[in-house]
């Protein structure tokens, strides 16, 4: 466990945080010492799952606050902020706010058209054995781990009816990404932020690639970026540093809801240098590290925290 290099005083706001990067971070600033406000939107089955991960985060001795409730919600956000500022008191103050919103639309913006898979159609005359049957095999050992079969295996299946419309795109670029200002603004116009504080947003190279049925949560981390921009240069006399941490692929719940996820896996593992994905941990302990007072000087950067993995050419 990490040692406690901040005071109980020092809070951290973390939107999203009862799994994935939100969760994973609550857990790594909590053991280092901060006190934490947790808001997080879950139905009454999931509880059972969390509420014993709050119980072991209460267990490190900080103070903790969670809001089941809608963050996008400005009624909502008014609450969490009056009742945080109630629980600090005179000497406590936010030292991070940490957007973990994964709320976001994954549909495609045109149908597919049909592809049927030319290798292995060749793969099984070439081995005079019937294709449907080689599809099988190919899908069964690709599902059991081997990576390399990613290119063989059957493509994702996506909604074949229902298309991104404006109304997602808007949905989606203010729950991933614009919904970061909100928060930070008015945490700031209540004076709660600490002297130096550190404001972080999530991204992913989706951000520059084009994964299909990510359209929308594409838009949004680019919104975000910008958005972190400019709270890194317009907030700084108010001595709050923004960055935006760009995860590798990493095994999340927001992650698994994306058609192909098994495939971009796969590719990710063969492709990073370490031969393995990026977890919520590693990207818990560099948002820890960068809360730190030795790095006040990193501010308005997308930090990337993937072993790698964006400039690896390996396809082993």
């Amino acid at each position: 466990m990490a040692a406690p290099c901040f005071a109980k005083t020092d809070w951290a706001v973390i939107l999203g945080g009862s799994s994935g990067f939100g969760l994973a971070t609550a857990r790594e600033l909590a053991a280092r010492g901060m006190s934490l406000c947790l808001a997080h939107r879950d139905r009454r089955g999931a509880m059972e799952r969390i509420e014993p991960e709050f119980e072991r985060i209460r267990g490190l001795g900080g103070a903790l606050l969670t809001f089941n409730a809608d963050a996008l919600d400005r009624t909502v956000r008014g609450r969490v902020l009056g009742d945080l500022a109630e629980a600090m008191g005179a000497e406590g103050r936010v030292r991070v706010l940490l957007h973990s919103i994964a709320y976001g639309n994954l549909k495609l913006i045109a149908p597919e058209a049909p592809a049927r898979s030319a290798a292995i159609a060749q793969l099984a005359t070439d081995l005079a054995v019937d294709e449907a049957e080689l599809a099988a095999r190919v899908d069964r050992l690709f599902g059991e781990g081997h990576d390399g079969l990613h290119a063989l295996a059957s493509p994702p299946a996506y909604p074949a009816s229902s298309f991104i419309d404006e109304d997602d795109l808007s949905l989606t670029i203010h729950s991933m990404g614009t919904s970061l200002l909100g928060w930070t603004q008015e945490i700031l116009r209540r004076r709660l932020f600490a002297a130096d504080a550190r404001v972080f947003g999530l991204t992913s190279e989706g951000n520059a690639l084009a994964w299909k049925g990510y359209a929308a949560v594409a838009a949004a981390k680019v919104a975000l970026e910008s958005v972190a921009r400019s709270i890194a240069v317009e907030m700084a006399p108010y001595g709050i540093r923004c960055n935006v941490i760009q995860a590798g692929v990493t095994d999340t719940p927001a992650l698994r809801l994306i058609p192909g996820a098994e495939h971009l896996k796969a590719q990710a593992r063969l492709r990073n240098p370490f031969g393995r994905l990026t977890t919520p941990q590693d990207v818990a302990r560099v948002i820890a590290l960068l809360s730190m007072d030795e790095a006040a000087w990193i501010n308005g950067d997308v930090i990337r925290v993937d072993g790698g993995e964006h400039v690896s050419g390996l396809t082993r």
